[in-house]
């Protein structure tokens, strides 16, 4: 699997000096972080997931070892979320705890703003190494905030032979990038591992382009044969799309749209094949225990429930996301946890367990003692999550989402509210009246996070 890479100078010479300090003794040192993202991967494209669902599953066929592999050495967060269910702002939100609204990443062509405070800028300051390497997708932005080396390429990249900036050098690269992002990663830390770091691994997987030459050759006809399922919700149409007709369901049942989910489900094989070379290369340079790893990704994904491709709507399947943590020295093994985190609670919990103080300006918090079992007697039950219009059809919205319901409304279309009791209906199949007791509860939650983020259009 190994993919060959041309490394310019300069990085070399930068990995080379970051390898002169002496490595600390395992009680003398802080934890390593490691942050994997990918790109689009919704929360149940994943083994462990399929095999809960059981009869309900999509592809109950999907394996995913190395996902599971890393969720059954730490804890799984079953109810995990992002709040602005796109590309962009979803990474933001992972690097500042912030909602995007503060954050000032709204949109995916708005550059990251430099002078943002994010866990990787105050580890840094704390006199952790950085690195950022892959996909970063903040417009067609070079530089890599807080990051003091950085292995990444511009925009979306390509998936094959995709030029790659190191320290701000464009170099060639041959193979296919998420094979190359992970080479990187695993050659700066071979030199790099000797003292406190932080880095982030970003995949351009499962973001479309996806299939054929864009895959690399083990994975093109892997699935051949195999058919996906289609849920309850796929029978429906989205509130701002006209009603499905049958000829839009069967184009949806046919031969096409499951080769897309193929597809789409072969490069998340492709990112569980890196993931698990990443892990064996933390046993071999015997850090795994000192590393806390975290798998996730910037929004969920629709594969046509309710007409839908792509993300951006609120609905459980752009907004769910897979969350995975791993702490060997610290976290239980095998532990599944029902309560909601969300993107924002990242950066916090970083700081918190290198014993950095976190941002006053973060929204969102440790889960250290969640994951520990020690779940605070305030812990969130409900979370803001909005989408503004960007590309497409989906128009801007924002709601509310409990542990067991669902509010969404559209300001520029007040005719349209979808209230859903999620413990009863969790294919949101039944629109509740938006004046009903449920709704009414739902309004007034709505309306006390809003006020607690400042947030308004």
């Amino acid at each position: 699997m190994k993919t060959r890479t041309w490394i310019g100078m300069a990085s070399l010479a930068a990995v080379a000096m970051a390898t002169c300090a002496a490595p600390l003794h395992a009680a003398e040192r802080k934890p390593n972080f490691i942050f994997v993202i990918a790109d689009d991967h919704r929360w149940d494209a994943m083994g462990a997931v399929q095999k809960e669902q059981g009869e309900k599953a999509r592809y109950p066929w999907f394996e995913t070892p190395n996902m599971d592999r890393l969720a059954a050495g730490g804890v799984r967060f079953r109810n995990a979320f992002i709040t602005h269910p796109i590309c962009a702002p979803g990474r933001a939100g992972f690097l500042t705890g912030q909602y995007s609204h503060v954050n000032g990443v709204m949109d995916n062509g708005t550059p990251f703003p430099e002078n943002s405070v994010t866990h990787a800028t105050l580890l840094r300051d704390a006199g952790y190494q950085t690195a950022y390497f892959g996909k970063w997708h903040m417009g067609n932005q070079e530089a890599r905030p807080g990051f003091q080396y950085a292995a990444s390429f511009i925009d979306q990249g390509i998936y094959q032979d995709c030029p790659v900036l190191i320290n701000g050098v464009k170099t060639p690269t041959k193979g296919w990038i998420d094979d190359v992002s992970t080479d990187f990663t695993i050659d700066w830390l071979k030199q790099n591992s000797a003292k406190p770091f932080s880095l982030v691994l970003g995949f351009k997987s499962s973001h479309n382009k996806r299939g054929g030459i864009n895959l690399p050759d083990r994975l093109r006809n892997l699935y051949e044969g195999k058919t996906t399922r289609r849920t309850p919700n796929c029978e429906i149409a989205a509130i701002h799309h006209k009603p499905l007709t049958e000829e839009d369901k069967g184009k949806e049942r046919g031969l096409s749209a499951n080769s897309v989910h193929l597809d789409y489900l072969r490069h998340i094989k492709g990112i569980d094949d890196n993931i698990g070379r990443l892990l064996d290369a933390l046993d071999e340079l015997k850090i795994a225990e000192d590393t806390v790893i975290v798998y996730s990704s910037d929004n969920g994904y629709y594969l046509g429930e309710r007409g839908l491709g792509d993300k951006r709507a609120l609905y459980e399947e752009g907004l769910r996301i897979p969350y995975i943590v791993r702490y060997p020295r610290l976290f239980p093994k095998g532990k599944l946890i029902d309560d909601m985190v969300i993107n924002q609670d990242l950066a916090p919990t970083f700081l918190d367990l290198a014993g950095v103080p976190a941002h006053p300006g973060m929204h969102g918090r440790s889960f250290k003692d969640l994951a520990l079992g020690k779940k605070p007697s305030d812990w969130r039950t409900s979370f803001l999550a909005y989408y503004k219009k960007e590309l497409g059809d989906v128009p801007t919205c924002h709601g509310i989402r409990t542990d067991d319901a669902k509010l969404i409304v559209y300001p520029l279309n007040p005719e349209w509210v979808e209230v859903y009791d999620l413990k009863n209906d969790p294919y949101e199949l039944h629109n509740l009246p938006a004046d009903g007791p449920l709704a009414t509860r739902l309004r007034a939650e709505l309306e006390k996070q809003m006020k607690a983020v400042n947030f308004h259009w």
